[in-house]
């Protein structure tokens, strides 16, 4: 099998190229303007940090640590902690991500749309949707 070899020594897997159609190690134009964009924002970062001014390293989110101390019922899924209801970012995420949770009963959806909806309201987040079934068209939910 010719091209068959180990990545990083010039050769790339015949696989890998049947799969994608390209070569594993060739990147886009679009990949590769990401990349470097990506690069002069940790430099810049790097230097603002080397002449003294307080950079954060991780962008916004919440760690784990911070996530342990909520109560369950800032989650939409209280029993099986997930998709946190703290501010309007966690609020959208819980909607894009509502299809995605496992292993929960339709009631347990009502009440964590409910829940959502509650958050959403609070954190002036616009929903349109008026019921979790408008969100999911063939997501994990319904391959029940």
């Amino acid at each position: 099998m010719t091209g068959v070899g180990r990545v990083g020594c010039g050769r790339v897997p015949a696989i890998i190229r049947l799969v994608t159609g390209r070569e594993a190690g060739m990147a886009t134009d679009k990949q590769k303007q990401a990349a470097r964009r990506n690069l002069e924002r940790a430099r810049q970062a790097q230097s603002a940090r080397a002449h003294g001014k307080d950079v954060p390293r991780r962008g916004q989110g919440m760690s784990t640590a911070e996530k342990d101390r909520l109560d369950d019922q800032e989650f939409a899924f209280p029993d099986e902690r997930k998709e946190p209801l703290t501010d309007a970012s966690h609020v959208r995420n819980a909607i894009a991500r509502f299809d995605q949770v496992e292993g929960v009963s339709d009631a347990e959806r009502d009440k964590a749309w409910r829940r959502i909806q509650a958050a959403a309201k609070r954190f002036d987040v616009e929903v349109s949707e008026s019921d979790w079934r408008d969100l999911a068209k063939g997501g994990k939910d319904r391959k029940r």
